[in-house]
């Protein structure tokens, strides 16, 4: 059935129908669907509508109007001080914006209108800098903020005759200037990811051909992966893009790099593992369909249940609340699921086509067409030995001491597991950027003249009985609070108040997230006193720092459902394909194991080595779902080898034979999904960084460790008991000579 169905898609004359309905396919779709670069969504809100922060905003913008927002700080900026001059052109920058204001543009505190000494008292005590605040619309899109941005940076130029925005920070001689802010920093990262996108695409793809190159080295062979990545590329983008359009899903930069990355990297994987059975299959059979058909019904199954596998993995994802990881799952499933079929469809269709020549100039063979070979050419052909393969020598270690694998491997896994005990975790959006980053700039700043907490107030809106509580009061005590700014009363509703509270430290921070719930107690506690009838709440508090602390809370609640839904996911999953509680238990097992080492040893390189003091809070979660989920498809591709061997060959054999037959091609497709992964790591974004850093050791880990030492060694220490409770009805050793 499963040949006949490889003749379908491959056959001599149904091979081109596939190609053409592939062409057919991404052709269609790229014409008539849009592109999902034109339906990215920068600002997509991750916080669920009910988040305090959310609601506390929302009320905010509602009640108090005048403050709510979301602002630019342009960032005034002279080593030496400020001059007559830099406050003329700022006057002058205010009149201009005033009279023509920007899209969505809210208040401007005049200072066009202010005599000198006014204006030097909204500098810093050093009169070296001035933060201009202009509000702009809570819901505006970031390509209209960029473009206010840009048409600011227009009017200082002009004004000034000059370019202070690439003045350097430090320079005492000129006057430099930064957008800084929500809305500075908004921009700037949305610049980054779309500039990482080119740049990332292009880096993968060289990285994948390179490493076939010096791999297989076969130009064509090298190609043939990538033709099928690109054409599941060029479908998926457009099919998001509807999606998108549809109102579906919504999909932003950030998920789009990864699926870029994820693709390339896993969708040359199952490339691989079709292509490595199908020179197997020719170097045993003549007839070129034939051995297409069996390799077709080799690997089909396992490639099949690996894609599988890791839909569903991702798909996991949609029982997040953070809107992030929301944002990931279909993008993610969606790219797998099509490259599954690719590698199923169009790379067989494009073997059958090309032949044996797909090897070039490494063909393989039949012995009776090598021995004829080397006959024409006068010499003597000597067969291969199979006990020399590299991967054969890893199998007779593992099957000769497997105690000594098992041991060595879990010692090694656990000590790098232990490190991930220590890792700090971080919320910090901002620290997530290079340094010369221009919101970043404008940060520094505005911590070394200002107060930190300058950057991003947070606001504290109280429910009272029209009284004016001592909020100040209570809060003026709190270290991390620099200064209370004067209550503002609502005009709509006279019970409530707004407070901006200004913190002494850099808003961002895990510092100031952890001063929320104090932030609470503290307002609740100068209501003490208020007779307040009918109020369910008396204390909101919004901003960027009660965000993020939201933002935590739902990753913590994540994490628990997650993590348990995917290997449970998984578990299922191998249990109805290997029918072994006892193989399911040490796969998930091992996996979790290195997952765990993964995490370890990357905390070492990026905290002792590179100097992070904490990574993205993010991380763990991203790193386990792909980790759990690809680090599963290598154990799937071996122990299919050696699940199907032992039906004919006693279980010990059958294990080396299985880690030999599946060493090259894990260890090639383990190179090159690790490589994908590490080019994360060139990028300028921090969480790129340690997520491709962290994912790419585990994958590493999974290849050279788990998949040829512990794994084959524990199936060879429990024997008959890796089958349980299915009965297998193993082969002897001493049988097998005795029929031979």
């Amino acid at each position: 059935m499963i040949e006949k169905l490889a003749g379908m898609i491959a056959g001599p004359r149904t091979r081109w129908i596939t190609l053409a309905a592939w062409i057919i396919i991404a052709t269609l779709l790229s014409v008539f669907l849009p592109a999902v670069g034109d339906k990215e969504e920068s600002n997509a809100p991750d916080l669920k509508a009910d988040s305090p922060s959310v609601v506390a905003d929302q009320l905010i913008k509602d009640k108090f109007p005048s403050s709510s927002g979301i602002p630019a700080l342009v960032v005034w900026h002279r080593e030496g001080g400020l001059t007559d001059e830099d406050y003329a052109l700022i006057q002058k920058t205010t009149q201009t914006i005033v009279d023509k204001p920007l899209q969505e543009q809210g208040d401007i505190v005049p200072l066009h209108q202010m005599p000198l000494p006014a204006l030097h008292k909204f500098a810093s005590e050093d009169q070296s800098t001035l933060v201009q605040p202009i509000s702009f619309a809570e819901d505006s899109k970031t390509e209209v903020l960029k473009e206010n941005i840009e048409q600011i940076k227009v009017i200082i130029q002009e004004a000034s005759g000059k370019d202070p925005f690439t003045t350097g920070i430090n320079d005492a001689s000129e006057l430099s200037v930064r957008v800084s802010g929500p809305v500075g920093i908004s921009v700037d990262a949305t610049d980054l990811f779309k500039g990482a996108d080119v740049s990332l695409l292009i880096a993968t793809v060289l990285i994948v051909l390179i490493l076939l190159l010096l791999i297989y080295r076969s130009p064509i062979l090298a190609i043939i992966p990538l033709i099928g990545v690109g054409f599941a590329y060029g479908v998926t983008g457009p099919l998001l893009g509807w999606m998108a359009g549809e109102g579906w899903i919504t999909v932003d930069a950030q998920a789009i790099s990864i699926m870029t990355v994820l693709l390339f990297g896993a969708g040359t994987d199952y490339c691989l593992f079709f292509i490595s059975h199908f020179r197997q299959e020719l170097s045993r059979e003549s007839d070129k369909m034939m051995a297409l058909k069996r390799a077709f019904k080799d690997s089909s199954g396992a490639i099949a249940m690996s894609g599988f596998t890791v839909v569903l993995s991702l798909l996991a994802l949609l029982a997040a609340k953070y809107g992030a990881y929301i944002r990931f799952a279909v993008p993610f499933s969606l790219s797998i699921f099509i490259m599954g079929i690719a590698s199923l469809t169009l790379v067989p269709a494009l073997l059958s086509i090309i032949g044996r020549a797909s090897f070039f100039p490494f063909i393989p063979r039949t012995e009776s067409m090598e021995q004829t070979r080397a006959a024409k050419k006068g010499k003597t052909y000597q067969k291969p030995n199979p006990d020399k393969k590299f991967g054969s020598k890893i199998g007779s270690i593992v099957i000769s001491k497997p105690w000594t694998v098992v041991i060595s491997c879990v010692i090694v896994l656990g000590l790098f597991a232990t490190f991930s005990t220590q890792i700090k975790f971080t919320y910090d959006i901002l620290s997530s950027f290079p340094e010369d980053m221009p919101s970043r700039e404008g940060f520094k700043v505005i911590s070394e003249t200002f107060t930190p907490g300058e950057l991003a107030p947070v606001t504290i809106v109280v429910k009272t009985d029209g009284a004016e509580p001592d909020l100040a009061g209570k809060l003026s005590g709190m270290s991390v609070v620099d200064h209370v700014q004067a209550a503002v009363p609502s005009k709509d509703d006279p019970e409530l108040w707004s407070y901006s509270v200004i913190l002494s430290t850099n808003p961002y921070s895990q510092e100031a997230m952890s001063s929320i719930p104090l932030l609470y107690e503290a307002a609740e506690a100068s209501l003490t006193n208020v007779n307040i009838a009918n109020a369910d709440e008396k204390v909101w508090i919004g901003g960027q720092t009660a965000k993020q602390y939201d933002t935590k809370a739902l990753t913590d609640r994540d994490n628990k459902v997650i993590i348990p839904l995917v290997i449970a996911l998984i578990v299922v999953l191998l249990l109805a394909y290997l029918r072994s509680i006892t193989a399911t238990l040490y796969l998930v097992g091992t996996v979790l194991l290195s997952y765990g080492a993964a995490l370890g040893l990357g905390w070492i390189i990026l905290h002792y080595f590179m100097g992070v003091n904490a990574i993205q809070g993010a991380i763990p979660l991203y790193s386990f779902v792909f980790l759990i989920a690809l680090g599963e498809d290598y154990n799937i591709f071996m122990i299919s080898s050696i699940w199907k061997k032992r039906k004919t060959m006693p279980l010990r054999q059958a294990i080396k034979e299985g880690v030999g037959e599946t060493g090259g091609v894990i260890t090639s497709a383990g190179l090159i999904l690790a490589a994908t992964f590490a080019v994360l790591a060139t990028l300028p974004i921090q969480v790129l960084v340690q997520f491709g850093l962290i994912t790419a050791i585990g994958v590493l880990m999974d290849t050279f460790i788990v998949r040829p030492f512990l794994v084959p060694a524990i199936t060879a220490l429990l024997s008959k008991r890796a089958f349980w409770p299915a009965k297998a009805e193993l082969i002897e050793e001493s049988k097998l000579k005795a029929k031979n």
